[in-house]
């Protein structure tokens, strides 16, 4: 388990999110910074910790140890990485600033560490990694956290 990559989400990747202006255009991609934390937060962190249920895993079991394999890897999201559960457009914004989607997201984040603290043997479903514990939840966190700083400019001190 590392330790850096959930204190990098415990700890630091909000202070990244706050220093980032909210004008910044992406690098790559058509999601404001504003629309970047609302996905990470209501889709991202909700699924790892269970609040945003997934029936289906969509990528092929012949390719499932290859995806996990990936993902436990410390190799980077592509840019541009197509996600099919989103559409061609970015979703409307569901706060009203960038620091209420932030607030937001930090919420999901302490709920995400306490639905493991009370259950750490439980298993969520990702729809593209198929069934995560704990350990691999945060790698895929912290790994999708970096691709969405690394869209806007932000290049943190990677573990």
């Amino acid at each position: 388990m590392s330790l850096e990559k959930e204190n990098f989400l415990r700890t630091k990747l909000v202070p990244c999110l706050q220093r980032l202006d909210p004008a910044t255009p992406p690098r790559w991609g058509k999601m404001s910074v504003q629309q970047m934390i609302e996905h990470f937060g209501n889709d991202a962190v909700r699924n790892a910790s269970g609040l945003l249920k997934m029936d289906n895993i969509l990528t092929p079991p012949e390719n499932l140890d290859r995806m996990r394999e990936f993902m436990m890897s410390d190799k980077l999201f592509k840019e541009n990485t197509h996600n099919p559960l989103m559409g061609e457009e970015p979703a409307p914004l569901q706060f009203a600033t960038v620091q209420a989607a932030i607030g937001s997201l930090q919420q999901e984040l302490i709920y995400f560490f306490e639905a493991y603290e009370k259950n750490p043997v439980q298993i969520i479903r990702n729809p593209f990694f198929g069934d995560l514990n704990f350990e691999q939840n945060v790698q895929l966190l912290y790994k999708h956290a970096l691709h969405h700083l690394r869209q806007f400019g932000v290049e943190p001190l990677t573990p």
